[in-house]
């Protein structure tokens, strides 16, 4: 029926064109562009002739469907506003956009079932919905999904973010709302902080109870193996970090990649990202979806990844391969893609990333020597370089994992071989602190782990302590492979010259030492007394390096946490684990403060420290230990003995 005004409604673009005489009312006209003429065709006319039009031209069947096709690929609404959680309510129909394949978002219709009050903490309440639509109730709520944006009509009302546990039928999702996440972006943009991480784990599903939780953000580890990945699941147990999805290296694994302006340009809510943890020869990456888009900055996730508070870790797009199909975790197999800026919060309703912003991280450079070769040969090396998130809770375990996967991608490896690590630690404010870490094949944990356990927790010692102020600079890392067991066990040790001694002479030592499957030999060792000593009864002590860093350094119980200095002190102090010592055991006062060791002390001075020693803050020994001499042992050294002296009269100082 037309109008009574006159105009009638055109199908093909739904605008109004005017009647006139020439097109009398009680007719429907379809009006068809034309660059010279626009011409009407009667009803009546069209039905006499509508079986040869469908076969002529059936497109025109689908003119009335055109326009919702230019809505679904004309993306995200921009600029719509945002719907406050106060007008939310059952029954409501909204628009969930996310990637499934590819970069660019599709849309997924959403109902609104109810707002759970409080579902996310006291005064934090959670939007319930339920997703329709062929690609999400094939695939459920997908790992990775979380931060997808969802709008009723064209505001945005908040993030896909929580599910409900496993094996669920129905694909119900728990919403974020924008007003939550709004509070992270309006957070002053700040430097990175050195925030632990949270004690808070991820929620233990129990049986037979289903709580909403964080959708799980999988991680990308790009370049390593599948022991490599099992050994960081191990460290990340109950963090939320354990659940590695497929995926590979992207562009942004460059470590000197810029962030592109372009690839800026192309995102849109909906789109994925990625925050890497390690990136360069190997990758680590937690991907999620973009909620928010502004001219500064992003919003993602919808809850947060590491429960760190402020953070440096690089930003990037992400493609998405393929989405996985799973009745138990769902998930995104992706690659990253172009670094676009840093994220800089991780906080509980959201991620918050800055365009263009460059992350701090830190470099390890490993140099791997294959077996046989010279540790001064770059031919029969290999090299990783990568750089590693700033944050002390992951950073000594991303160093152990890479460290791990370094010793594990070549056919020399195997039950026989061992690893030698040296190197150095940077840091700010302070000379290089010296890495030298054995990991000789045994019969109980692999080697290529040892070495990554031993040197993480070196690291860890001056990576987190609580009075470093500068950065770490860099690690650098040497590791030489040896194709055999190098333990070595000391069986005796005798005094070739005898055991009567005047002070200042020089006496003998001979060890005896068994590598592992072979012939015992004997080593001797010259040691020159002190002339100072005065007669009496004196020990040597003929031991590996452990003992002798004991002996020097009494284990005890501090009240507080090591000093940086005293830590580094204890670190450049410890000997090397292939040389045999031989120690002098004088009847004097030695004492053990900040990583040093004080022998010889008067009677006054170890009067003065005895007070620490009651707040176990410094060591007091009424047995100095005085390194006389040392040589290789050929190998990792185990065993000690002790010798007994007799100092005659008149000798020496006497």
């Amino acid at each position: 029926m037309v109008p009574i005004d006159g105009t009638i409604p055109c199908v093909r673009c739904s605008q109004t064109v005017v009647t006139s005489k020439d097109h009398p009312a009680g007719c429907t006209l379809t009006d068809v562009d034309n660059p010279l003429t626009k011409t009407c065709f009667r009803l009546d006319a069209m039905a006499l002739f509508a079986p040869l039009v469908l076969l002529l031209c059936p497109c025109l069947v689908f003119a009335q469907t055109v326009p919702e096709k230019v809505a679904v690929t004309a993306g995200p609404p921009v600029g719509g506003g945002f719907f406050p959680l106060s007008e939310v309510h059952r029954g409501q129909s909204a628009t969930a956009w996310t990637v499934f394949t590819g970069s660019t978002p599709e849309p997924m219709d959403v109902e609104i079932l109810g707002v759970l009050r409080g579902a996310r903490g006291p005064g934090h309440d959670m939007i319930l919905a339920q997703l329709h639509g062929v690609k999400p109730e094939y695939t459920g709520v997908v790992a990775g999904m979380s931060g997808s944006p969802v709008y009723i009509g064209n505001r945005l009302v908040g993030a896909l973010s929580y599910r409900i546990g496993q094996f669920t039928k129905d694909p119900i999702a728990g919403i974020t709302p924008i007003e939550q996440m709004l509070e992270v972006r309006d957070l002053p943009i700040q430097g990175p902080g050195t925030k632990e991480l949270g004690t808070t784990k991820q929620e233990q599903r129990q049986p037979g109870v289903e709580n909403m939780q964080a959708m799980e953000t999988p991680l990308v580890m790009g370049g390593f193996s599948p022991d490599a990945i099992r050994f960081w699941q191990h460290k990340m147990a109950g963090t939320g970090l354990e659940m590695v999805a497929a995926g590979g290296i992207g562009s942004a694994s460059d470590v000197e990649t810029a962030p592109s302006a372009k690839a800026i340009a192309g995102l849109l809510p909906g789109s994925a990202v990625s925050a890497q943890l390690v990136r360069g020869d190997l990758e680590i990456a937690a991907t999620c979806t973009v909620t928010y888009i502004d001219a500064k900055q992003l919003l993602a996730c919808g809850h947060s990844i590491l429960q760190a508070g402020p953070v440096s870790l690089p930003m990037t797009t992400a493609d998405v391969v393929a989405t996985v199909a799973s009745p138990l975790n769902a998930f995104k197999i992706v690659n990253t893609g172009e670094t676009i800026g840093a994220f800089s919060e991780d906080r509980d309703a959201a991620i918050r990333g800055i365009f263009g912003a460059r992350a701090r991280m830190i470099p390890v450079h490993i140099r791997v020597h294959d077996a046989g070769s010279d540790i001064n040969s770059k031919t029969a090396e290999r090299k990783i370089n990568v750089e590693i998130l700033d944050l002390p809770a992951l950073t000594p375990q991303a160093v152990a994992v890479v460290l791990f996967q370094s010793l594990l991608q070549t056919n020399d490896s195997t039950a026989e071989m061992s690893y030698h690590v040296t190197g150095s630690i940077d840091l700010e404010g302070y000379s290089p602190s010296p890495v030298d870490v054995w990991a000789p094949a045994g019969d109980s944990t692999a080697t290529p782990m040892l070495a990554a356990l031993q040197t993480g927790e070196r690291f860890q010692r001056l990576y987190s302590n609580g009075s470093r102020t500068g950065a770490v600079k860099a690690v650098n890392l040497d590791v030489q492979a040896i194709p055999r067991r190098v333990e070595v066990e000391l069986e005796g040790a005798r005094l070739v010259s005898g055991n009567l001694v005047h002070a200042g002479d020089t006496v003998t030592v001979e060890a005896t030492l068994r590598p592992w499957h072979e012939a015992s030999r004997n080593v001797r060792i010259e040691v020159k007394l002190p002339a100072r000593l005065g007669a009496g009864n004196l020990r040597l002590l003929v031991s590996d390096a452990g003992t002798l860093d004991r002996a020097l350094d009494q284990p005890r119980q501090q009240s507080h946490p090591a000093s940086m200095d005293a830590a580094l002190s204890q670190a450049r102090g410890q000997h090397l684990a292939d040389h045999i010592y031989v120690s002098l055991l004088v009847p004097e006062t030695q004492a053990g403060m900040e990583g040093k060791t004080l022998p010889s002390l008067p009677l006054s001075v170890a009067n003065t420290l005895e007070p620490m020693r009651a707040s176990q803050d410094a060591s007091l020994n009424g047995e100095s230990a005085e390194l006389e001499a040392d040589a290789p042992a050929g190998g990792v050294l185990s065993g000690f003995q002790l010798l007994n002296l007799r100092v005659e009269p008149g000798g020496g100082l006497n």
